[in-house]
């Protein structure tokens, strides 16, 4: 598996939190519910999504958001619009006075909003529940804030989604959690594939002749005991020059990279309910649990079993990625 497969691998929603949202302007969310990550569409309307620390970004219709928590943002039709509502943990939603109005602004399936059904301003939303659902690299990895624009994503998707939303038939949650994952990937795939400039440095790195064969043998094989030798004799260089060239593009040394690359798929699959420590430490190339808890510890201030118990939040973004917040035009 090659480090894009792994990234796009991630995004697995199980029981999303989806929504069809309906309102009549003037209205204003602000989202407070610090899920890992949402996908926001507008299918009628206009709006505006406002990263608490960032830029304001039009939405227009078929413009697809994918926003990385657990920063609040608001999403409003004007940028006048004062916060009417905030949802909170749970999709708990309450006015500016303190009201809970989660229940008195249901419209039915997955709909909800200020009552008129044929509202001027008609938004679908998906949230992911955990942080396991979407995978270490990936939150370390994708900005605060990716927008779509219309014309340089896949329609056929939103579609599918607008029309699946408020049915209710065997096996729907399943259909909504796999649209929604679609969804995201699709806006991933864009963003790594028209905007080189902020996309992490190890995926630029995989077009250099030297050093993006080794990274496709350490994502395919980080369990093998790789050293800077055997990789630089892979990829025809020498040793010395391999490892210069490879701090230079990717920003760490071979051997921190590929420790960071197995700490990461540890992360991920020690959310996998079967796993052992045991058996993940094998798996990313430790000879054991016990070797495995000590860099993980190292790595994360906490032990495997820990960070499982605790279903660890995303961790902090390294520097140098990523910017908050980028646009996608076609």
């Amino acid at each position: 598996m090659d480090a894009l497969t792994a990234l796009l691998e991630s995004p697995k929603a199980r029981g999303a939190f989806l929504l069809r949202s309906m309102f009549t302007p003037p209205w204003s969310l602000r989202v407070e519910d610090r899920a890992p990550v949402s996908v926001v569409t507008m299918v009628r309307g206009d709006a505006w999504i406002i990263p608490e620390h960032g830029t304001p970004t039009p939405l227009h219709p078929g413009d697809v958001a994918a926003v990385r928590g657990p920063r609040p943002y608001t999403l409003a039709d004007s940028l006048a619009t004062p916060a009417q509502v905030t949802v909170g943990p749970e999709q708990r939603c309450t006015t500016s006075a303190g009201e809970d109005v989660t229940e008195y602004m249901s419209l039915g399936i997955r709909t909800w909003g200020d009552g008129l059904h044929d509202g001027a301003s008609v938004m679908l939303s998906g949230t992911y529940q955990a942080p396991s659902e979407i995978g270490r690299r990936l939150l370390t990895t994708m900005p605060e804030l990716l927008v779509q624009e219309a014309d340089a994503g896949d329609a056929t998707l939103v579609s599918l989604l607008a029309a699946e939303i408020h049915r209710e038939k065997l096996g729907q949650q399943l259909v909504l959690d796999r649209l929604l994952d679609l969804l995201l990937v699709s806006v991933l795939r864009n963003w790594l594939a028209t905007d080189g400039d902020s996309a992490p440095a190890w995926y630029r790195a995989q077009g250099d002749p030297v050093v993006g064969p080794a990274l496709r043998l350490v994502h395919e094989n980080p369990a093998h005991a790789w050293t800077v030798a055997a990789l630089a004799a892979k990829v025809g260089a020498s040793r010395a020059g391999f490892a210069r060239r490879f701090t230079s593009l990717v920003g760490q040394p071979p051997m921190a990279y590929l420790t960071s690359w197995r700490l990461t798929l540890a992360a991920d699959l020690l959310h996998e309910p079967d796993a052992t420590v045991d058996a993940v430490s094998r798996r990313v190339g430790y000879s054991s649990a016990f070797a495995l808890s000590a860099a993980f510890k190292r790595e994360h201030g906490m032990s495997p079993q820990e960070y499982r118990t605790r279903g660890q939040a995303a961790p902090p973004r390294p520097r140098g990625e990523a910017p908050r917040a980028v646009l996608l035009k076609s």
